[in-house]
């Protein structure tokens, strides 16, 4: 059973989106915040496995009630400490202090500083509130599986935030790896899975696992999304070249990826 707590300051909304994951068989909703620090505080009570939160919750706002939902625990006032600005601080204080709880972040804006801010907080997920419900549910699933998923759109502004080229911390920050390893790394930016990942390169699945632990390790990153980040930062993923022209600067060749590829 998968654990997950719902921090939204909207009630209607929070409430919606914990029915809809505590009517899954296999996902069971936990509790509900209405702000950053409520969310902090929840998860250090429930200890969940996902927690989805809104990335823009205003500070300070008393809760609004919302209605009943099955298996949820009551919502209690806000604490004497001081309120996290927004869902962005919420999931950067838990990935601190929980780091076995995994962060999708849902919002109704798609402005950069907020994908990249969530990113970088540790968020395994990141989608637009006008997804479908089942898409929703999906990336609760794959991120408490130890993967990520990101909506379609974010994966195109990696793309266009980085098109300006890496600057030499960045670069430098991908010294470490071995020539596998980068080729590693660089499917993983693409979106591909192990097993993909393992058809391209023409090495074992599990070989792939292991290589992807060991990047995660050098990189200083906790998962895949993080790990696409530094790619792009580094320079390895170079934003109008084509993919084709990667792979046999690699002496390797594949085909690209789907679009909307969950990044697992």
């Amino acid at each position: 059973m998968i654990r997950v707590i719902v921090a939204d300051d909207e009630a209607t909304v929070r409430a919606g989106i914990a029915a809809i994951l505590d009517a899954e068989p296999d996902i069971a909703v936990v509790g509900q915040a209405h702000d950053g620090d409520s969310a902090v505080a929840l998860v250090a009570s429930t200890t969940p496995d996902v927690a989805v939160l809104d990335v823009r919750m205003p500070a300070r706002r008393p809760p609004t009630p919302g209605p009943p939902v099955r298996g949820l625990r009551p919502e209690g006032p806000p604490s004497g400490r001081p309120t996290c600005a927004d869902g962005i601080a919420a999931a950067a204080a838990i990935g601190q202090r929980h780091p076995a709880t995994r962060i999708v972040m849902l919002t109704t804006f798609g402005l950069d500083e907020y994908v990249f801010a969530a990113l970088r907080a540790g968020a395994a997920g990141f989608l637009l509130k006008d997804a479908e419900p089942q898409r929703v549910v999906d990336a609760v699933r794959v991120v408490a599986a130890g993967d990520a998923m990101l909506d379609p759109g974010v994966t195109h502004r990696l793309i266009d935030r980085f098109a300006t080229g890496p600057g030499p911390e960045d670069a430098a920050r991908l010294g470490g790896l071995t020539p596998r390893e980068t080729q590693v790394l660089h499917q993983v930016a693409r979106g591909l899975s192990n097993a993909e990942i393992a058809a391209v390169l023409g090495i074992s699945a599990s070989t792939v696992k292991d290589h992807v632990a060991v990047v995660l390790g050098k990189l200083g990153v906790r998962d895949r999304v993080q790990a696409t980040i530094a790619a792009y930062e580094g320079g390895l993923i170079r934003p109008g070249v084509r993919e084709q022209q990667a792979l046999e600067s690699s002496g390797r060749h594949g085909s690209p990826p789907s679009k909307g590829r969950l990044l697992g």
